[in-house]
């Protein structure tokens, strides 16, 4: 109604550039009215979450297969996935049909699923970037990444528009965040990880780490991830990484009196 009404005042008033700010002012005070400020259309939530799902569990059979086979403890790190989500068993077989269709995947597949997930996820770095935190997460099930893991990390990365160096950052970051998994007590002794978990050093300031703490904590907050998009069940496992980010921080804290 709006977008109508304001597109001919503005080609009244305006001609055609009035036209063209109306049509865009009224859209954005129709979407508001139907969907709340700052909304997002159900419809096309509902489809972001489709496609995140099927992205995630295509992709994970990609990498549990790329090294030649798949090893059990790449199928039992997917079974607790699913677990930890909480997925009803209707779900739960969607989820076990695209893993095994992602184990047949050639590169072709590969570059078509992630072409999609950047039509409906792309606009947004965070759910791009908990994406390939998924990944490199799956890679790392058996306790350690090989060439051809990497390589096909590598190659998702690039295919979701992820820039090779932010790629390697976030690879690092995950790989000491690990270290500060559920039921992996911290010591003194993995200090220097609890930085890189962080992606800062011990050389970097007090307001470098508390403002990349801050940064990574927004990043897996349960609220933004699903207004963004995130299917709800998956906003469990977003949980546990913001877990081991705390206690990546909480370590550092106890170096550092000053950040208290």
């Amino acid at each position: 109604m709006f977008k109508l009404i304001l597109t001919l005042l503005g080609f009244f008033w305006l001609g055609l550039l009035g036209a063209l700010l109306g049509f865009f002012i009224g859209g954005s005070i129709d979407r508001a009215k139907s969907y709340g400020i700052g909304g997002i259309n159900p419809l096309a939530n509902a489809k972001r979450q489709e496609v995140f799902l099927a992205t995630c569990f295509i992709l994970m059979g990609k990498l549990a297969k790329s090294d030649g086979h798949v090893s059990q403890h790449e199928i039992n790190h997917v079974e607790d996935f699913m677990r930890q989500m909480g997925m009803t068993q209707e779900h739960r077989q969607q989820a076990i049909t695209q893993f095994k269709r992602g184990t047949i995947a050639d590169d072709a597949l590969v570059a078509e699923v992630c072409q999609e997930f950047m039509l409906h996820c792309g606009q947004t770095l965070h759910l791009r970037q908990t994406l390939l935190t998924y990944l490199i997460v799956m890679a790392l099930a058996d306790q350690q990444l090989d060439q051809a893991e990497e390589k096909t990390l590598e190659q998702i990365a690039l295919h979701l528009s992820y820039p090779s160096a932010q790629f390697r950052q976030l690879l690092e970051m995950i790989l000491n965040q690990a270290q500060f998994a559920q039921g992996r007590p911290a010591s003194q002794s993995n200090t220097e990880e609890a930085y890189k978990a962080l992606g800062v050093s011990t050389a970097s300031s007090d307001q470098e780490v508390k403002r990349a703490y801050r940064k990574l904590m927004s990043q897996h907050h349960p609220d933004k991830l699903m207004g963004q998009g995130m299917p709800e069940d998956m906003i469990k496992v977003a949980t546990e990484r913001a877990k081991e980010i705390q206690a990546a921080y909480d370590l550092i804290k106890e170096q550092r009196p000053t950040l208290k």
